[in-house]
């Protein structure tokens, strides 16, 4: 007689949320994964398309976790009520996260698109930096505290240095925006491109908003922006400076945080990032690795030639990256503040 043999099974906890999202819309027909698509932020379109084009491992175990754990989770909740707006809101949660389902519920929920100020989250920032650059900077201000961190990185980008200082200044000091004053913004962000976006509670800005988008920023453009800042109101600076979640903050990230991110990094990008890091965050970072891994990391880093500051930079800010994207899916935990130095 013979033994049935169990095959082992994948550990989805090695896949992080956009992996899981991509593995789950490949696994639907085409029509159905287009109906879900069409739904997501530009961002998530863009994160979750690239893991799909870059999925070549598929296999049915892989598969079949993400539908246990896509399963285990909707079943957390009640059965009965299908179409209500609660068991939507519950489902998407589930499934994406607060903050994915967040950005979802209101364009399902309600049968809409994006319209008004939300259609700035599907353009190009080249594009919405052109649409905004004559308008006052009141209207700048409250458009880019309304986007998304790093897409308003990469609108102020498209500025003068002198706008950009402005601008981000008034991001620090904006604290909230009347809902008729915001409506008002809607319904002319619906004039130029069509549509219609109802009043939203206003809550925006302020000195966590500037510092999440020069986190975006490139790093000199950051370092140039802050100092500017830091010329005209020296308090605001290091406000925001104490908000930023720089490189060397990893180092208060938990052991198990650390693990995660470590498993999302590339090899050679680890290696530039930590040619610029202190002893004691290589240490943190080589504790958190298998002894042989570390043992192979400390000699490729000796061994390793004079790498452009530059390099190390863009290499610390990919892995920042990464950690604000697990942090974002609730995957591991940043602590600390800003530190002393800028990357």
């Amino acid at each position: 007689m013979t033994e049935n043999i169990e095959k082992p099974s994948f550990d989805v906890g090695k896949l992080d949320g956009v992996e899981k999202a991509a593995i789950l819309l490949l696994s639907l027909s085409e029509e159905d994964a287009a109906q879900i698509l069409k739904h997501l932020e530009p961002k998530q379109v863009q994160k979750v398309g690239s893991a799909m084009a870059q999925m070549t491992d598929l296999n049915q175990a892989k598969i079949s976790a993400v539908h246990r754990l896509f399963i285990e989770q909707i079943q957390n909740f009640s059965t009965i009520g299908f179409q209500s707006e609660e068991f939507i809101k519950r489902a998407l949660t589930a499934a994406l996260g607060e903050e994915k389902a967040a950005n979802l519920i209101d364009q399902i929920v309600l049968g809409g698109s994006a319209k008004g100020l939300d259609s700035l989250k599907w353009m190009d920032s080249k594009q919405v930096a052109n649409i905004i650059r004559n308008e006052h900077p009141q209207i700048q201000t409250i458009v880019l505290s309304y986007l998304a961190p790093e897409q308003s990185a990469e609108i102020l980008s498209q500025f003068s240095e002198k706008v950009r200082l402005d601008l981000t200044m008034r991001i620090a000091n904006l604290e909230e925006v009347q809902p008729a004053a915001l409506q008002e913004l809607n319904e002319i962000m619906e004039k130029q491109f069509a549509g219609q976006a109802g009043a939203q509670t206003a809550k925006m800005g302020g000195l966590k908003a500037a510092a999440d988008i020069l986190n975006y920023l490139d790093t000199n453009i950051e370092g140039q922006l802050l100092d500017s800042i830091r010329e005209n109101d020296e308090e605001m600076a290091q406000q925001i400076q104490d908000l930023m979640f720089v490189f060397e903050n990893l180092i208060d990230v938990e052991d198990r945080g650390i693990q995660t991110l470590l498993r999302e990094v590339e090899q050679d990008i680890l290696m530039k990032a930590l040619k610029g890091a202190d002893d004691a965050l290589k240490e943190k970072i080589f504790s958190n690795m298998s002894k042989r891994a570390a043992e192979l990391l400390r000699d490729d880093l000796e061994a390793m030639g004079p790498v452009r500051v530059s390099d190390v930079e863009a290499a610390q800010k990919e892995i920042l990256a990464t950690a604000r994207r697990l942090a974002d899916a609730g995957e591991i935990m940043l602590g600390g503040g800003g530190g002393d130095d800028f990357l």
